[in-house]
């Protein structure tokens, strides 16, 4: 296995990605690219990894998905009290990363990270399907469980607490997390290992955006 790893590679024969063919802003580029990433048959575009470091410095990755971006930063939804929660409110800072492999595109963001307002919450909330809601209630998010059984244990006690209800409401300690952009890296995978890397990021005082070429 370790031969074949190290000879695994696919080389990039992509279209390329200039300054000048960028959308104006950071959020309008984005927003493009997924579209072209659903149209081009990827499944959950929107899903990124986001990595988080907590108190003792150890850095921790999984996989979210996204459910807004504008101007304001690119939001996902959790348990409050899961590991990841816990990471952002002490550091306070993340970063993700959107990768479509089949369209040799990646899409890294990073800058600090702030709570979704309740109402803006409540509106996703009630997009979500019935079960998942069920779900945010049944599951203590990131803590040791016993077995399988106790997760669907604590999914029928949640139906049945709600049985009743026409809507099932948000948990308190369920919501969103936004991280608004200090850099904003659009990748695009070009031949020989020379890809384009586009960075958008924040220059000043005044918050005022530029774009600079990395080297690959």
């Amino acid at each position: 296995m370790a031969e074949q790893l190290a000879t695994m590679r696919v080389d990039y024969d992509s279209a390329e990605l200039d300054v000048a063919a960028l959308a104006p802003t950071w959020h309008e580029q984005l927003a493009r690219w997924l579209v072209e990433a659903e149209e081009a048959g990827i499944a959950e575009a929107n899903a990124m990894v986001l990595a988080t470091a907590g108190a003792d410095g150890r850095a921790s990755s999984r996989t979210v998905l996204c459910k807004a971006v504008d101007p304001r930063g690119v939001v996902f939804y959790t348990n409050y009290t899961s590991k990841k929660s816990h990471d952002l409110r002490f550091s306070r800072y993340a970063s993700v990363t959107f990768p479509w492999y089949t369209m040799h595109r990646q899409v890294h963001v990073r800058g600090p990270v702030e709570l979704v307002a309740p109402e803006e919450t409540q509106k996703y909330w009630a997009t979500r399907p019935r079960g998942a809601q069920l779900g945010a209630w049944a599951s203590a998010q990131s803590t040791v469980v016993r077995d399988r059984r106790s997760l669907d244990d604590a999914l029928e006690a949640a139906t049945r607490r709600f049985a009743d209800d026409a809507a099932v409401p948000a948990p308190p300690h369920w919501g969103g997390w936004r991280l608004v952009p200090e850099q904003v890296e659009f990748w695009q995978g070009r031949a020989n290992r020379m890809h384009d890397r586009l960075r958008f990021e924040v220059d000043g005082h005044d918050r005022s955006w530029r774009v600079r070429r990395l080297a690959p």
